[in-house]
């Protein structure tokens, strides 16, 4: 799935949409350069969760854990500084019971989840248009489509 997204307010719909989608056990990886919207597209996701508290880049904790009004924690992690995917798992997150988000996510889904979805952000002119291409791996995401149209 692709979307081209004008604003931050759509990225932040976009999240809102994947987050109807989302549910305990699910993995979101977000890559893209830095100020391509990751932290905002999180966001929306928490709103369309009920996150209590704000949603924001967890860089220098490496990880906020949010409990929500309409389902499992929220759990925002910042991989950046982050060299493999065994140091993910030392974050000791609670990831069946939990719905995780990685930001900087790279290829650190060895050994942590059998399904995950994928989301590339590409912000390739200087304005506020991004393009998000979404994928979706193992058995969990075969036939889900996210309904944003854009």
């Amino acid at each position: 799935m692709r979307f081209q997204i004008a604003d931050p307010e759509q990225m932040n719909e976009l999240g809102i949409k994947i987050a109807a989608e989302l549910q305990a056990g699910d993995l979101v990886l977000l890559n893209g350069p830095l100020g391509a919207g990751k932290t905002t597209l999180t966001r929306g996701i928490g709103e369309g969760l009920g996150a209590q508290g704000t949603v924001q880049s967890p860089t220098f904790v490496l990880a906020r854990t949010h409990k929500t009004t309409r389902g499992p924690k929220l759990v925002h992690v910042d991989a950046y500084r982050l060299g493999s995917a065994m140091e993910l798992d030392d974050l000791d997150i609670n990831f069946p019971q939990s719905i995780v988000v990685v930001e900087w996510a790279r290829d650190y889904v060895d050994g942590i989840a059998d399904s995950w979805l994928a989301v590339e952000i590409d912000r390739s002119s200087e304005d506020e248009q991004r393009l998000v291409s979404i994928q979706g791996f193992g058995a969990r995401w075969q036939g889900v489509e996210l309904a944003a149209g854009n």
